[in-house]
């Protein structure tokens, strides 16, 4: 009976839930760890090994980041003609959202119109790959499709209701839109929940004016979108910090329950 006691006991140590959107940190004490960590002896040999456990402790961010290389490779290999075919036929405009909404919703984001996208590689190799070393791949994943599809979904419909009213020109809804800025929008604002104090509000804060600077100074609907992706995130951060602790709290309770033994 005793040992029956403790095995349940155990049992219940090890399916305690804990929701990574709870597990806040300090900035400060970070910082301090990471300069403690710069200031030891043999940097040099540490970093790659460092480098080496970030990415692969991170496989969704690596494999987008040189998904991005290779599809501005592959519009470098082509004519000017066939480039711009392929943007359009990736792009989440008014027309392709209405004949091919699935199709150009995956694909819009794993293209990028322009030079080459140092700055979403980065983005994707440094920030993106701590949040999804936070979240873990598969909520990462549902993070960023939800900002990428929901803010493209809103966007669209006010790109829509503009036409309809006359407010903007026909030619919008055929204009390129592809990337990954929703998706990373929407990855940025959730991180917030990541830290606690007074960091948490100065994140959101600094995130929400940057963005609404960025639609009152020069409106377009790109970004509209941001803005309405990062409103996803953190909705999306909120309903899940939320509910992770309702289900921690259920387990510990379960956890502290006593045992029925025989």
């Amino acid at each position: 009976m005793w040992a029956r006691h403790t095995w349940q006991v155990v049992a219940f140590a090890a399916v305690r839930f804990r929701s990574p959107w709870t597990q806040t940190i300090d900035l400060r004490t970070e910082l301090r760890v990471a300069w403690d960590w710069l200031r030891r002896p043999g940097l040099a040999h540490r970093v790659l090994p460092a480098l080496r456990e970030h990415l692969g402790a991170a496989p969704a961010s690596t494999a987008y980041a040189f998904t991005l290389f290779v599809t501005w490779w592959t519009l470098r290999g082509v004519g000017d003609s066939v480039e711009r075919r392929l943007i359009f036929s990736a792009s989440t405009n008014l027309y392709n959202m209405r004949h091919n909404p699935v199709q150009v919703l995956v694909a819009s984001a794993f293209w990028t119109d322009g030079g080459f996208p140092w700055t979403a590689i980065v983005s994707f190799l440094i920030v993106m790959a701590y949040a999804e070393r936070w979240l873990g791949t598969g909520r990462w994943i549902v993070l960023f499709a939800t900002g990428h599809i929901g803010a493209t979904l809103l966007t669209v419909t006010g790109i829509s209701h503009a036409i309809d009213h006359g407010v903007i020109p026909l030619k919008v809804a055929v204009a390129a839109d592809v990337g990954t800025s929703y998706g990373f929008s929407a990855v940025l604002a959730a991180m917030a929940f990541r830290f606690r104090g007074p960091v948490r509000l100065v994140w959101a804060g600094t995130l929400t004016v940057v963005l609404v600077a960025a639609l009152w100074i020069g409106p377009t609907f790109t970004d509209y979108g941001h803005l309405c992706a990062a409103a996803i995130g953190f909705v999306v951060g909120a309903i899940a910090t939320t509910l992770g602790r309702w289900v921690e709290k259920r387990s510990a309770a379960k956890q502290a329950a006593p045992a029925v033994t025989e």
